[in-house]
């Protein structure tokens, strides 16, 4: 072999314990990168110049304008993200609240139970009431009619 060959044993433990110490940085400098972009755009109290200088300055200087930026706004960027947070918490509670709330379809068994009562209460009589029974049973009852989840 030729001493330009570079081999996998040949490259030193320590070499590749920096190797990754570097790429993990440099991926992490990114990551903080993007968020700082986020972070510019969410803020509601910059103005669109304000903005527009963040960004530059974050894209033409990006080391230092990330490093200024989380000097300058740091704290400010963590509560705006905490806020947005709590938002996002707010409106899945909200949904959740919506749609278990919703009205659901009454079951063939709600349906005779009331059936049921209605004739031991002498509203409907027993041929009424095997009727309707049967159009429950067969699928067709007043649980498939539109509006009858909302009846009592």
């Amino acid at each position: 072999m030729n001493p330009q060959t570079n081999l996998a044993y040949d490259y030193p433990l320590l070499s590749a314990f920096w190797t990754i110490l570097v790429f993990f940085l440099w991926v992490l400098w990114f990551v903080l990168l993007f968020r700082i972009i986020m972070d510019i755009f969410r803020d509601d109290d910059l103005s669109g110049w304000a903005k527009a200088g963040w960004l530059i300055f974050c894209i033409l200087l990006p080391f230092l304008g990330v490093f200024v930026y989380v000097i300058a706004r740091g704290k400010g960027m963590g509560r705006r993200e905490a806020a947005q947070a709590r938002a996002q918490q707010e409106e899945f509670k909200a949904y959740v609240r919506d749609a278990a709330s919703a009205p659901t379809k009454p079951s063939s068994v709600d349906e005779l139970s009331r059936l049921a009562d209605i004739r031991d209460r002498g509203a409907i009589t027993d041929e009424e009431y095997r009727r309707a029974k049967e159009l429950v049973l067969s699928g067709h009852g007043p649980a498939d009619r539109p509006g009858s989840a909302t009846r009592t």
